[in-house]
Parts: C-alpha cells; structure tokens; sequence
C-alpha cells in the first residue's frame, strides 16, 4: 500500500517531530561512543550496523520510538507543538522545538547591603532601586560528564513589581553563545512571585519609567566611558607608535557577545571557610578544567571572556577566566592583585596574575598551573659582564594590567617581561585610566556592572566514596586488559593502602610548594618490598572522575604501561586512588598505579 506524496511527506514531518522531541539522535551518538569504548575489541577498527542495533535493542531505544510514533500517529492533534506565545522570525520552530519541563523552583533573596534595618522589610519603590539582574546559565552534561555552556541570560525580574498580587509569567528566548549568540536555542517560560507577598504594589507604568531611565543612563555611561577609552587609546599611541602592537586589552567580549570593560570581569570575591589561603585558592583556580573558546575555521584564536557565574557552572573555561577568578580571590584576601595580559612563548596571547608587596615584591601567579614565581627585572644598562637574574616564569611580553579599580597600559620602551618594572605608581613607565571612569561602569551597583559575583558552594563530592568507586573500576580495567594479555593478575591491598600517603604528599606539595611525608613513605615501602624484589611506582595527576578516560591515559605513558603489563615472578599489583575535593564540586584526582615483583636474571 503506497501512500500519496502529501501525506508521506507529512508522515515524514510526523516521525522527524518525534524523533527531534526524544532526542532520539542524541542518544543514538552516545550509546555509539559508548559501544566502540566499552564493547569493541582493541583489534576491531569498524562497528557493524548489527552490532549498532543490538546496542539500541538492549537499551531499548526502538521500543521507545515506537511506542511514542503509535501515540502520535493516534493523537496528531494533542501531540502537535503549540507556536510560541511571541512570534519569532526563526522558520521551522515548530519542528526542532524540544519541550522539557524542568518545574523547578528557586528562592532567591532580593536584598542590598544598607538597605532595611534587619526587622522591616522593603518596601516596592526601595526594590525597585535595586538593578541586580538574576544570572540564569544553561549547562549541557553528557554521559561521560563533560560541561557544555548552551545559554546565559540576564532576568530583570522587577516587572514582579507591578503585578498584580506579587505575581507574574514570562516567556523568554534563549540564545546561544560565543559564535552563536545570535541563533536560538530555546523558550524558557518562567513564574515570578514575591515572598512575602508585597503590601503595596507598583504600577506598571512607574516600573516601565524607572526601567526605561536605567537603559538611558546606562546607555549614556557606556557612551562616555568608550569617548574616554579612545581617548586615553589615542594618548598611548602617541607615547611611542609601536605601542599598536602591545596587548592592551581594554574590552573583551563575554559568553552573549557584549563588549564589557575587562576590568568588569573582576570583584573581590571572599571563599568564606571554604578556602583558608590564598595558595588553597591558586589550587582550586587550578583544578578546573581549560578548555580555549571554540572556534568555527581557521585565522586564530576565538574571543570570549566568560562571566564568573558561566565559568563554575560548567567548571571549565580559558586561560582569562582562570586568571579573573583567581585575581578576585586574591583581592578577597586583602592582597593587591592584577590581571595580567601579555604573552608566552612564540607569541602566544596569555593572561595571568601578579600580586605586589608592601616591600615592593612582585609574584607571578599562573592560574592553569598554580605555580608561583618572583619577579626580578634585569638591568639593560647593566654591563655584558654583569650577572643578570635569570627568569623561571613562561612570560616574554605584558601590555596591560588590571583589576576591579585601575588599569594600566605598559608604556616602557620594552614590553618584555624580564625587563619591565613594575612600580604602578610611575606613569612613566604605566600609563594609567582615570579611576572614575573604571568606577562609572565597573563599580558594583552600577547599571553597566556585571551582578554581584555568586558565593562560591561547597563541593557534593564524597571524597572517600568517590576515590573508592574509582579505584575499583581502575582494578576492573587493569584486569581484563592483563587477560587480554595473558597475564593472571594479583592484587595486594596492603601495598595499594601504603601508596596513600605519596599522594597525599603530592596535593600538599601542589598547594603549599612544600615537600612533606615523602621519607615516611619510602621507609614504608621498603619494609613492604622483600630482599630480591624490585618494586615499581607511576604516580599520575587528573582534574575528572573518569576512570576509562584516566587508564586510557595512562597506558599512553610508557612507564605507567610497564607497571601494568608487569610479567615476572611473584608479581603484585597495588592502585591507589585519592579524591581531593574543592569548591563547585571541583576535584583533584591522584592515582597511583605500583607493582613488586622477585628479579629474575
């Protein structure tokens, strides 16, 4: 039985309806990763249709399909997407719309420091002065737990306050980021109500005013700020012409495509007992994932500065957000903290952070690595002769610093940075911005900031759970791949509870730069490791909790794979695994893979 092409081509429209409203091909794509990890022999280079099928049957995939194509071929009508309350000029919505309904709640406290007096709460036209927006971000997990930023909006939520009875429904759009900012993702509808409810509303056309007088100013702020920044641009040129080519980032572009002043991306931010010292916060900066802007095509790097909310919600972000976020952490500690934009080896762009001291000291601090370096500028003048300090940072050239008050552009006839030096207060040396024209647009409260900087949340990671879980899939891999092999494995748990400490003394070492426990532990093992044996250790360092993705990493490193294809007499294996949790569920992951075995001639 052949149907007409007007309905065929309907039925068509039907099935590619559903099929987009299940996510069916995104599921498809993860249980295909999943099979050619988990199923497919290290010799089998290609995956069968069958097999593909077999996967999706034992899943139940098909079923579902199925199952959800016979309801919408019997209830057309019902199953249909409604259009969009708001007409939007994106064709086809109504075939790519995927509907989830999250009915998720969140109370959020409206307040402002110096605002009410603790027993009274504010009135309508007190919150009404507060511009605060509601940050909502939008992150995308798959299967093996990586992040994707898929939207950020800024809610103006006080249209609540000319509701009737407190409450009020949205309906808002969606964008994408980066180089899809402009295209939609989606339709986000939203309920807004007030708690307690308000005893006394506003009109809505008091609320329109005051919103409308906000965008003017706001408008008329930026407008001044960016006369002034080509000014002060203009002024730099003339200092010394090859100033063009120094990196003097005034502005950046964030996740939604806004240029923002760059001293906007950074505010004091206070850990509060989550983390107790500055170092603690360098390793925690440390510890979440990088990960440079993606690019579509070639012609160099992609442009984005994510907010501080965008960047821990996903826990990864490029070397700029590493470097704001730990420059903000180091402010909350009191200490005189920059970001610093210049470059590394081959002329590759980087940012960084720098510190001074009341004695005068500079420190170097990289976000990626938590390394930490003290600055000493060399002497061009010095002669041939003379011993110059050597530098042990990665930097060559530094164009500009910057923090949530100042900005300086590097006007020294070097822009390297083992000759620069770094006294801020000699403009001849740093040409500075006016610190009211930073305070204009980049002080909290104003209309142009960025909100207030979200608290820091402690991690929901059970460390000793997670480390065990992990541990027991890595024995569970190393096991079949020794099978696969033809090698029997034996495992001995007093040598794998003795590699603990090691690993301990590994995270102190990256957080503190001290050494410590290192001579308990090897007196440990020797008493472990009989005469004539010979004992073998691989310790190994990961920011996630995969542990397929950690061993296939690990049988790349040459020696790592020597341990675990260990073949001799009376061999005994040990993994360790230790979890070091940080704030934003961020974590350290320590593995440890060892082996004894007799020596044999």
């Amino acid at each position: 039985m052949s149907l007409p092409p007007e309905k065929a081509s309907e039925l068509k429209q039907l099935i590619h309806q559903q099929l987009s409203k299940m996510d069916v091909h995104g599921r498809i794509r993860e249980i295909l990763a999943e099979t050619i990890r988990e199923e497919l022999a290290p010799d089998q280079q290609q995956l069968s249709t069958e097999d593909l099928i077999k996967a999706l049957r034992r899943r139940g995939i098909i079923d579902d399909v199925m199952k959800e194509l016979n309801f919408v071929t019997d209830n057309v009508d019902q199953e249909l997407p409604s259009p969009p309350k708001q007409p939007v000029d994106f064709p086809d919505r109504q075939s790519t719309l995927l509907k989830k309904n999250f009915h998720d709640g969140f109370l959020l406290e409206v307040h402002r420091e110096n605002l009410g007096d603790g027993t009274r709460m504010a009135d309508s036209t007190t919150m009404l002065s507060i511009s605060d927006p509601v940050h909502m971000v939008l992150i995308k997990t798959d299967i093996f737990a990586e992040t994707t930023l898929v939207a950020s909006y800024f809610l103006e939520w006080r249209s609540v306050l000319g509701s009737e009875n407190g409450v009020t429904s949205l309906t808002v759009e969606l964008m994408g980021v980066g180089t899809e900012s402009k295209v939609s993702v989606g339709i986000l509808n939203i309920k807004l109500e007030m708690y307690p409810p308000l005893n006394q509303t506003l009109s809505q056309e008091v609320v329109n005013t005051q919103l409308a007088l906000e965008r003017q100013k706001t408008a008329e702020k930026e407008r001044l700020f960016l006369v002034y920044a080509k000014q002060w641009w203009r002024e730099y040129l003339q200092i010394r012409p090859s100033h063009n080519s120094r990196l003097v980032k005034i502005f950046a572009q964030d996740e939604n495509g806004i240029n923002r002043p760059v001293c906007s991306y950074v505010k004091p931010l206070r850990a509060g007992r989550l983390l107790d010292t500055p170092r603690q916060a360098a390793r925690f900066v440390n510890v979440l994932g990088y990960e440079r802007a993606p690019v579509i095509g070639g012609g160099g790097k992609q442009e984005q500065w994510c907010t501080l909310l965008a960047f821990l919600c996903r826990n990864k972000g490029d070397c700029e957000d590493h470097a704001n976020l730990l420059c903000s952490l180091l402010l909350g500690y009191g200490l005189e903290a920059f970001v610093c934009v210049g470059t590394k080896a081959k002329g590759v762009p980087h940012a960084w952070v720098m510190t001074c001291g009341t004695d005068g000291a500079i420190t170097f601090w990289e976000s990626l690595t938590g390394h930490r370096y003290l600055h000493k500028p060399t002497n061009p003048d010095e002669p041939p002769a003379a011993e110059q300090p050597k530098p042990l940072y990665p930097y060559r050239t530094i164009g500009c610093v910057f923090n949530h008050q100042m900005f300086l552009g590097n006007c020294q006839p070097s822009d390297a940075v083992e000759s620069c030096v770094f006294d801020l207060n000699d403009e001849s040396r740093w040409k500075p911005m006016s610190e009211e024209a930073i305070k204009s647009v980049c002080a909290p409260g104003a209309t142009t900031s960025l909100p207030p900087f979200p608290p820091l949340c402690a991690s929901t990671i059970d460390a000793s759970v997670t480390s065990n879980e992990i541990e027991m899939q890595l024995r569970l891999l190393v096991s079949e791949h020794r099978k696969d092999l033809g090698l029997t494995t034996v495992w001995e748990d007093q040598l794998s509870y003795l590699l603990s400490p090691a690993l301990a003394s590994y995270e102190f070492e990256r957080t503190t730069s001290i050494s410590a426990g290192n001579e308990e532990f090897q007196d440990a093992i020797r008493r472990a490791v009989p005469d004539g044996h010979t004992f073998k250790g691989f310790p190994i360092h990961f920011v996630y909790r995969n542990a397929r993705r950690a061993f296939a990493t690990c049988l790349r490193s040459p020696f790592c794979e020597e341990i675990i294809c260990c073949r001799g007499d009376q061999v005994r294996l040990a993994v360790r695994v230790r979890v070091f949790t940080y704030p934003e569920s961020a974590c350290a992951v320590w593995i440890m893979f060892a082996c004894k075995y007799r020596s044999v001639l």
